[in-house]
């Protein structure tokens, strides 16, 4: 087995499909996503924000590394498994945080998932065109 290092902290998050793993080490705040930086991986603003999010509440943006692999789902998804991984992962480097990023939500894992399909339909809700002749 390989030996753990006591300066880096594990955190797993989920959100829809995606899966996270997230590994938070002491740094300067470099974050890199399945090999990436995190700008060339998620491309839009709103998903950086989302996944520094954690970082801004606990007045901890730059003091970390953080080298995540995610798989499953879309870009959307993947950004929220990133952070609640990160919130994970922070709790477990400073237990005084997890009141803060608590309050915020982070630490809670979103229950909203893809509704299953059912027989008749179109889709999960959608019914094909009613014509009554």
């Amino acid at each position: 087995m390989a030996k753990k290092d006591n300066n880096v902290f594990l955190g797993t998050g989920r959100r829809k499909k995606s899966i996270a793993r997230v590994r938070l080490m002491q740094g300067t705040g470099k974050i890199t996503v399945n090999g990436k930086d995190l700008g060339e991986y998620f491309g839009t603003e709103i998903l950086k924000v989302i996944v520094n999010q954690p970082f801004a509440i606990t007045n901890s943006v730059g003091k970390f590394d953080v080298v995540c692999t995610v798989t499953g789902g879309g870009f959307t998804g993947q950004a929220g498994a990133v952070r609640h991984g990160i919130a994970r992962a922070l709790v477990e480097a400073n237990g005084e945080f997890r009141a803060n990023l608590k309050h915020a939500g982070f630490l809670t894992r979103d229950p909203r998932m893809k509704e299953r399909k059912k027989y008749g339909l179109k889709k999960a809700r959608k019914a094909p065109q009613f014509s009554k002749r």
